[in-house]
């Protein structure tokens, strides 16, 4: 098995996420890893940074596993989930060093270690599928079956919204309801007892001064508050993005849910949804949405759906120091010029605005004509969000 990881391969994965799912699985393998074990291994990942398989295994056997009977099955995990393990000190002729454990695949290959070393190995040697006996079977099943549920999720994360079958669309609203919108915080008006404050309370200090005579010994100071900015986000339904429209309509789904957000879609017109979107159920919320724009599929007026949100909604304060996302691929049915407009009065209401395209991903793409040209210089953002994987870079646009 190798024992280099390309830099490109760890790139497109969240090591720090695949930390807490990979110390569950060795957990249900049978080993003890605790939620403290696996914070620590998500800690050191995010530190380490490693670029190796080998790096990856010894980062996450030091700080997961603590008895040595335990190794055997956490290489075995390691193992299936990684595609295989290189010990770094094999090449190094540490004779006492355990042998990779890609080269622990069988008895033969153990007798032959033995035959080098004129002994017998005081290394585990870890048992493979179907290897196992009695109680270990039923284990190694378990772990199988959570190893291949976990490499659906990670396939699903890497694959594009416009390809998914309902089936897929279905495993997808699971793993975006874990999404976490953290729109950056701003200062409210309300004010509120802190010891770094900027500005005295007079009524709390003077109250407390009469338990000294009428002398203000202690002042209490008070400070402005913060709270989240307003979330907004409008999504385009026409035709052209019919593909990604259902997965996108789950995306705002979790976003009124875990972060209030406004929701809106249009095509030829704007519709409101956010109040449909609150219902617990999300099959019966997502068809409610769903049922509720009758445009759905149709032409694409993105510059008459902003001038609507901008006159009814957005000048009135809903888009006052708010994140705005606008979801669409750009692509313009009326006067491009419409478009650039309504933008420039939208970038001068919103803290920032955030536009996503799915187009963005193909690599000859370029925002140059129609509708994206004419809004790309009132952007502060501009992310594909076509997988995933991508839409990781929105909530860091969000937050930012």
């Amino acid at each position: 098995m190798p024992g280099s990881l390309a830099a490109a391969d760890l790139a497109a994965v969240d090591l720090a996420a695949v930390a807490g799912g990979f110390g569950h699985l060795v957990h249900t393998a049978g080993v003890p890893v605790t939620p403290e074990r696996s914070g620590r291994l998500a800690a050191a990942i995010v530190l380490a940074k490693p670029v190796t398989q080998d790096e990856l295994y010894w980062l996450a056997r030091i700080t997961l596993i603590a008895e040595p009977s335990d190794i055997g099955t956490f290489d075995r995990v390691f193992r299936h989930l990684f595609g295989g393990v290189s010990d770094p000190a094999d090449s190094r002729g540490d004779s006492n060093a355990p042998p990779p454990a890609s080269m622990r695949t069988g008895p033969s290959q153990s007798r032959a270690g033995d035959d080098r070393r004129g002994g017998q190995s005081s290394t585990p040697n870890p048992s493979l599928p179907g290897d196992d006996s009695g109680a270990e079977d039923d284990r190694g099943d378990a772990t199988e079956s959570i190893l291949a549920a976990f490499s659906s999720q990670e396939r699903l994360r890497k694959q594009e919204f416009a390809s998914m079958t309902p089936t897929e669309l279905a495993e997808l609203r699971s793993l975006m309801s874990r999404l976490a919108f953290a729109p950056p915080p701003r200062r409210s008006r309300r004010t509120a007892r802190h010891h770094l404050g900027e500005r005295v309370d007079m009524r709390v200090t003077l109250r407390r001064s009469l338990r000294s005579g009428g002398d203000p010994i202690e002042l209490v100071m008070r400070r402005h508050r913060s709270r989240p900015r307003r979330l907004v986000v409008l999504c385009d339904i026409s035709g052209s993005m019919e593909p990604y429209a259902r997965a996108y309509l789950q995306l705002l789904h979790s976003a009124v849910g875990g972060a209030r957000a406004e929701a809106f879609v249009f095509a030829t017109r704007l519709t409101r949804i956010t109040k449909l979107l609150h219902a617990s159920n999300p099959d019966h919320a997502l068809y409610r949405a769903g049922q509720a724009a009758p445009d759905w599929s149709g032409g694409t007026r993105i510059g008459q759906a902003l001038k609507t949100f901008n006159d009814k909604f957005g000048r009135r304060g809903m888009a006052r120091g708010a994140v705005v996302v606008i979801v669409s691929d750009g692509w313009e049915r009326d006067d491009p010029a419409v478009l650039g407009r309504e933008m420039e009065r939208l970038g001068r209401l919103a803290h920032r605005v955030i536009w996503v395209n799915p187009r963005k991903a193909a690599s000859r793409y370029q925002p140059s004509v129609g509708g994206m040209a004419a809004a790309l210089a009132h952007i502060d953002a501009f992310v594909s969000g076509h997988t995933l994987d991508a839409i990781d870079e929105l909530l860091s646009a969000i937050s930012a």
